[in-house]
């Protein structure tokens, strides 16, 4: 018997219809009455770290049970923490391989889960196949996994039934990552991404209205996460879709008069304000570990005391920001933020609120595309640290645009761009986050109220010791700067550019 993974998963809303439906060459499909259902919950990171490897991990009242590749594992049931504080298992080994030790586990869906015996058969009722479906259920959606073993000498028809169950009609899903978005109800790959739908000859005005309220619904969907403090993450996604209205708001000139631009920068502003001390926190707990193996051993005690200090803040920062989010003046002006962009005849316009979206696009991008690159070309062995963080902010803005008009231009194509950008935004990134940590430890030593004097002297010491190590590290980053821009300015880059944003009879 050859042992195999998970064939493939589908939705179904009717087990025996689906396989009914299945044009398999001369095999057939048995099934054996399938157990009742079991109440299940759907464990998994906020970004779906199980499901993208492949598998599904199912907790139901007696089992924790890992689904898909690999096989079936099971262990005694244990409530989703973060990996390295579950109990012992075989399914906590496989999971401590899968899942990064900063995410945590949480219930992602509840629904009911069921499986029955099948065997793929032909026409003497022969057994090929042998093995279970599961089907699980949600609010959302169903999708089956078939859980198959070939036997000897039939591995031609395993292959057969996975190519029959991945051209299968009825919205096909065919691995467990797409299984996961289905039961959730949304992928949780695109959390953080627009869902809008634009035509070239909308309106900018409508373009824009339509960007910041799907994210202002983005942030909202993680309001309950930040509350509940179950992931750093859900912060994090918060502020990006709150950043991202902000961009708009200031990248999309004339679009809104000057007092609507002002009066929006000035609430979006008044709301993230209140994230940053948490945010900044979170920042340094998740460098923990990395800060103190840069340092040498003598020094780690130092950095020890000094992000148990951190651990103390953050719980603070994380209720006051909770009772905020949780508060009835937050959602009053969320309200009103998410009313007024749903119905804008009250949103004040400005001169370039009626440009076509297609034309006003070509013209924001390219002009920033032009201000990255000739930003760049000019960046030297003696340029000042200021110039090179001025690109990092044009770059970013460059990338909003395209992803914000993406869908006037073609996902794919502006896909493919992007991914060019990627890499010298990573290096600008780095370089920033070097110099922006090294200017908030500085503050931090100059301003260090310890518990007693000798533990303000050990933690300042560590400190200094982590600075000079940043800053070689941003000098390393300053150094890539220049080869990072020349991969993004390829020849062939060059020309995408021109021939998707380039407005008509603009300069080259």
């Amino acid at each position: 018997m050859t042992a195999t993974a998970t064939l493939a998963l589908f939705r179904a809303g009717d087990l025996r219809t689906d396989l009914a439906g299945l044009d398999l060459g001369g095999l057939s499909v048995a099934t054996e009455e399938a157990t009742a259902a079991t109440e299940i919950r759907l464990i998994d990171t906020f970004d779906a770290q199980i499901a993208a490897k492949g598998r599904l991990l199912v907790a139901t009242g007696d089992a924790l049970m890992l689904l898909g590749e690999g096989g079936i594992l099971t262990q005694d049931p244990a409530e989703p923490d973060f990996v390295e504080r579950m109990p012992a298992g075989p399914v906590t080994e496989a999971l401590a391989g899968v899942v990064s030790p900063l995410r945590t586990l949480m219930t992602v869906a509840e629904g009911a889960l069921s499986h029955a015996p099948v065997r793929v058969l032909d026409d003497y009722e022969k057994t090929h196949l042998r093995g279970d479906a599961w089907v699980l259920s949600t609010a959302d959606g169903t999708v089956t996994m078939f859980d198959l073993r070939a036997l000897r000498g039939y591995d031609k028809s395993f292959k057969q039934f996975a190519s029959a169950l991945a051209g299968a009609r009825g919205g096909s899903v065919t691995n467990a990552a797409e299984a996961c978005a289905v039961l959730r109800g949304e992928d949780p790959t695109m959390t953080g991404k627009l869902r809008v739908t634009m035509t070239p000859d909308e309106r900018a005005f409508r373009a824009a209205n339509d960007i910041i309220g799907a994210q202002i619904a983005l942030a909202r969907r993680n309001e309950a996460g930040v509350i509940a403090d179950l992931d750093s993450e859900f912060l994090h996604e918060y502020r990006v879709a709150l950043r991202r209205v902000r961009s708009v708001i200031s990248l999309f000139k004339g679009v809104y008069d000057e007092k609507q631009t002002a009066d929006l920068k000035a609430r979006f502003g008044a709301i993230m304000a209140r994230t940053g001390a948490l945010r900044d926190l979170d920042v340094y707990m998740l460098e923990r570990d990395r800060y103190i193996a840069l340092v040498p051993a003598k020094f780690r005690g130092g950095l020890e005391k000094l992000f148990a200090t951190f651990a103390g803040n953050r719980g603070e920062a994380q209720a006051e920001l909770a009772a905020y989010l949780g508060g009835k003046g937050y959602a009053k002006e969320m309200a009103k933020l998410e009313k007024l962009f749903d119905r804008p005849k009250r949103l004040g316009k400005g001169p370039e609120a009626d440009r076509h979206a297609l034309d006003y696009a070509k013209m924001l991008i390219w002009k920033r595309y032009k201000k990255v690159c000739a930003i760049a070309r000019s960046i030297g062995e003696h340029t000042p640290d200021e110039d090179v963080h001025e690109l990092r902010i044009h770059c970013k803005k460059l990338r909003y645009l395209m992803e914000f008009f993406a869908p006037l231009f073609g996902d794919e194509e502006v896909r493919a761009l992007i991914k060019s950008l990627k890499r010298l935004q990573d290096n600008l990134g780095a370089f920033n986050d070097y110099s922006v940590q090294q200017a908030a430890l500085q503050d931090m030593s100059e301003g260090l109220t310890a518990g007693s004097k000798s533990d303000a002297v050990e933690i300042a010491t560590s400190l200094g010791a982590l600075v000079t190590v940043l800053h070689q590290g941003q000098v390393e980053e300053r150094a890539r700067v220049t080869d990072s821009f020349a991969a993004f300015d390829a020849p062939e880059t060059r020309a995408q550019f021109r021939s998707l944003f380039k407005p008509e009879g603009a300069a080259t």
